[in-house]
């Protein structure tokens, strides 16, 4: 049954295999996990504007306007998130990408009033449990890239200058956040418009990021300050 099994998830993830401790029971109960979840994501992926491979998706995941996302393949998305794909640019996963419960990503109010640019996510990148994604702006995040858990991405900023009318009437400015390849986001970060995480750079949890983080560096604090460079860490 194991090797079965095992078979069967290689076909979207060849390098799999299972963890030796399991047995009978535990692979039985995994299969029949993957397959309820594969049913889902063959019923969604047919209205994706492109799906390369397979598409895992959990219970009481809530997807809009799937005509505006593309997915390269493997993709999963745990239960009870949500992806609005409303935008210009839409919404792009590269190959196995998955998206962690509760996770929120919203381009666009789902009214077509205000619509966002989206997100592009680089291959072997996840969005953690509870993550919020605000792409109004454009978002994008590279390769080998990990998210902890409560991540919040902001591409947007309230407009707030003048005093004669209130902050709501007075709308937003949206702009562009990039996180590039091989970062680390831990939890509770939080990163706002208009900055870009050089590659391969650590943000520590709770931190706020409001500017450009330089590649290979480890930031933490409110607002965020390098603390130390893994380059010299290295040597």
């Amino acid at each position: 049954m194991k090797k079965i099994v095992e078979r069967f998830i290689k076909i979207a993830r060849p390098d799999f295999n299972f963890n030796e401790i399991l047995n009978s029971g535990d692979v039985l109960s995994i299969f029949r996990f993957l397959i309820l979840r594969s049913i889902r994501g063959s019923y969604q992926g047919l209205f994706f504007n492109k799906n390369k491979g397979a598409t895992l998706i959990g219970k009481n995941v809530r997807l809009r306007n799937n005509r505006y996302i593309k997915s390269e393949g493997n993709l999963i998305i745990e239960d009870y998130a949500e992806v609005q794909g409303m935008s210009s640019e839409g919404i792009n996963f590269g190959k196995n990408v998955s998206i962690g419960q509760f996770a929120l990503i919203r381009p666009s109010d789902y009214y077509g009033r205000n619509i966002g640019r989206g997100l592009t996510i680089g291959d072997n990148s996840n969005i953690g449990p509870y993550n919020y994604i605000g792409c109004s702006g454009k978002i994008t995040i590279g390769e080998n890239v990990m998210f902890g858990p409560r991540v919040s991405l902001y591409a947007e900023n309230h407009n707030y200058e003048r005093l004669d009318i209130s902050m709501k009437e007075q709308g937003v400015t949206i702009g562009e956040i990039i996180i590039e390849d091989d970062c680390w986001i831990a939890s509770n970060s939080v990163i706002v418009n208009n900055v870009r995480i050089g590659k391969g750079s650590i943000v520590a949890s709770g931190s706020i990021v409001t500017k450009d983080v330089p590649p290979h560096s480890v930031v933490a604090g409110v607002p965020a300050k390098i603390i130390k460079s893994r380059k010299i860490a290295v040597s």
